[in-house]
């Protein structure tokens, strides 16, 4: 008998362990780390980085020189005739003529109204850029995770509260049937007990839905198989002193869409140095060595060969071009205040954003305190209704109240906490301090 004992106590260890194993606890912090590694957005915004990086360079900015081979061979075949000054007349069927040439070429521009420098500058913005938008999809991304782990979250403390209706109805039908059975209860309280635990069996079974669904949409963010099964901490931690001003300060200096529009107007103001450099002389100078040979059937050079280094400069400047160069300019002026304005259009819009998250915040706090009460409430209600039920001083329709405002009290419990979550995590957004 101690040896069955012992046995069935291995097995169960045994059989806990694999449902532990097959049920990991995925920690917020892993699966931000998970995001970091496989997210398919913030894959694609760090190889656009990467690109960024690589255009930042002398050459593309046009400041070094450029060199270049060439090498070209021709051949001919013609009937030749020729009639020469003295009128002696010679002709050729078939001649053969061939040329060969092949050299290196050195071009450098060394003004060009610096807008070689301007470019160059340019590059540089465009990379920070790059930067900025990388960080603004790191934080979206983290932000979207940890909205769907604590909406999760949320999900398993509501299957925890159906769990509970359903062992507290069940224990109702057991009193009602056993009340039937000595006679002091009809048959119509056992049915009603019945109907009203199979209700809690639908509500609980649409809940399971609605959390696998949920597990499945966390797995997709977290571009992994959207089937591998997990479970989430079963609770909240809620940052309840976060200040506005502190906010609207960190977020007017690092909000990575304020951080983009700024660059963005860097940019467009570096687009007009450029088209300014059209006012200015653009001079480059060349070098190069030639080789060139000439061969002719007929002729009178059969031959011919030349070899050197060839060496210049050349200048050009826009005299007059239909006035574009002062259209293009006013043209990019007009970019620059474009992007001054949504700068301005961003700040009022974060500002307002803020505001209103923050308002949502402290509404949001305020409902913990007042649900958290409110579940405290009902579940002392419940359980007296409890006691009373089995000593039958109330009817069932008073008990299934109870337990139903017990039930809705839990659900509405962690629904205010998860809304709080949801507004700390938009704050921390809009002020770019989310945790990485």
């Amino acid at each position: 008998m101690r040896y069955n004992k012992l046995g069935t106590t291995l097995l169960l260890l045994v059989l806990c362990m694999m449902q532990g194993h097959a049920q990991e606890i995925l920690s917020l912090e892993d699966a931000i780390k998970i995001a970091l590694e496989n997210n398919y957005e913030i894959k694609i915004a760090k190889n656009d980085l990467k690109v960024s990086e690589t255009n930042v360079s002398a050459g593309n900015a046009g400041m070094l020189p450029k060199a270049t081979a060439t090498i070209s061979q021709n051949n001919n075949l013609q009937n030749l005739s020729q009639t020469r000054a003295d009128g002696t007349k010679t002709s050729l069927d078939n001649g053969n003529s061939n040329s060969l040439n092949y050299g290196v070429g050195l071009g450098w521009t060394v003004f060009d109204g610096f807008k070689m420098f301007a470019r160059k500058e340019q590059l540089e913005q465009l990379q920070k850029l790059g930067e900025t938008q990388l960080k603004l999809t790191i934080i979206t991304k983290i932000s979207d995770v940890q909205s769907a782990y604590f909406n999760l979250v949320q999900q398993q403390q509501q299957l925890a509260a159906l769990d509970t209706t359903i062992v507290i109805s069940n224990q109702r039908v057991s009193l009602a049937k056993n009340r039937f059975t000595i006679g002091k209860a009809s048959k119509l309280e056992v049915l009603n007990a019945q109907v009203d635990i199979n209700t809690d069996k639908v509500a609980l079974l649409r809940q399971q839905e609605l959390y696998k669904n949920s597990k499945i949409t966390l797995n997709q963010i977290l571009a992994r198989d959207t089937q591998l099964d997990f479970k989430v901490e079963d609770h909240f931690e809620i940052a309840s002193r976060l200040d506005f001003a502190e906010l609207k300060e960190l977020a007017e200096k690092q909000n990575p869409q304020i951080e983009s529009l700024i660059i963005a107007k860097k940019v467009a103001e570096l687009e007009l140095k450029q088209v300014k450099g059209g006012r200015y002389p653009t001079v480059a100078v060349n070098t190069g060595y030639n080789f060139a040979r000439n061969e002719s059937s007929l002729g009178f050079t059969t031959q011919s060969s030349a070899r050197g280094l060839n060496y210049g400069f050349s200048a050009s400047l826009n005299l007059f071009d239909g006035f574009a160069q002062r259209r293009n300019e006013k043209i990019a002026g007009l970019q620059i205040d474009n992007a001054a304005l949504q700068i301005d259009q961003q700040n009022l819009a974060l500002e307002s954003q803020l505001a209103t998250a923050y308002q949502t915040y402290l509404t949001n706090l305020k409902l913990i305190t007042l649900e958290e009460t409110n579940e405290g409430i009902a579940k002392q209600n419940l359980d007296i209704t409890l006691d009373k039920f089995r000593i039958g001083t109330i009817t069932t329709i008073e008990f299934r109240t109870a337990q139903l405002n017990y039930v809705n009290a839990k659900v509405r419990y962690s629904d205010a906490q998860f809304q709080a979550k949801l507004s700390e995590i938009a704050l921390k957004e809009l002020a770019g301090t989310i945790n990485f």
